[in-house]
């Protein structure tokens, strides 16, 4: 049985806590600046934890190894 390989675009996406959650960066902030509130591009920065869910899937699926 072949080894299961982590996806290569996930390992650059995404990152775990050491509590096990998922953090990833926020969307929404690759284009279209000018019809955002400046509020909202603040509240963007950085990265956030993904529900529950979402982060077991990607940690099922797309990071096996971690």
């Amino acid at each position: 049985m072949p080894k299961m390989k982590t996806k290569s675009g996930a390992k650059k996406r995404f990152s775990l806590t050491g509590t096990g959650k998922v953090k990833a960066l926020q969307a929404g902030k690759r284009h279209g600046m000018i019809k955002r509130t400046n509020k909202q591009i603040r509240n963007l920065r950085g990265h956030t934890t993904l529900f529950k869910a979402d982060g077991d899937n990607v940690k099922k699926y797309f990071l096996p190894n971690s």
